[in-house]
């Protein structure tokens, strides 16, 4: 079962998300601020990340750049989910590795769909070699 990580300061955006999710067959963590969801990323890295940009304590965007830099090769997709949707924070996103901006509010059925699309990148191809 692909574990997601939610980081995000919204107790309601939490909720959809994590209940939206399990539905769909994930495993759902939580982070209310990008300080606990860095150090859960380091503990236990999840298949996806799924960040706010502004939260108390350290921002998405740090909490981005921090992963970067830590974790240069890292595997795992960064779902960064945002309503701040200036120019600038679609730039900055780009420039990450295995990165995709959603602005808020996101339909459920695209981010599942950009999930969906991911793991299936990420599934061997029958017969294909090893």
């Amino acid at each position: 079962m692909p574990r997601v990580l939610i980081a995000d300061d919204e107790p309601h955006v939490i909720r959809v998300l994590r209940l939206r999710l399990e539905h769909a067959g994930y495993q759902v963590e939580t982070a209310a601020n990008g300080a606990v969801a860095l150090d859960h990323v380091r503990d236990h890295q999840p298949d996806v990340l799924i960040t706010d940009v502004q939260m108390p304590r350290m921002t998405g965007r740090e909490l981005c750049e921090q992963i970067q830099a830590e974790l240069p090769d890292r595997k795992f997709l960064i779902v960064v989910l945002t309503s701040r949707t200036e120019v600038e924070h679609r730039e900055w996103s780009r420039k990450l590795t295995n990165t995709r901006f959603l602005e808020k509010p996101a339909s459920m059925s695209q981010l599942l769909a950009m999930l969906d699309d991911y793991f299936a990148a990420q599934l061997p191809i029958p017969g294909g070699t090893p």
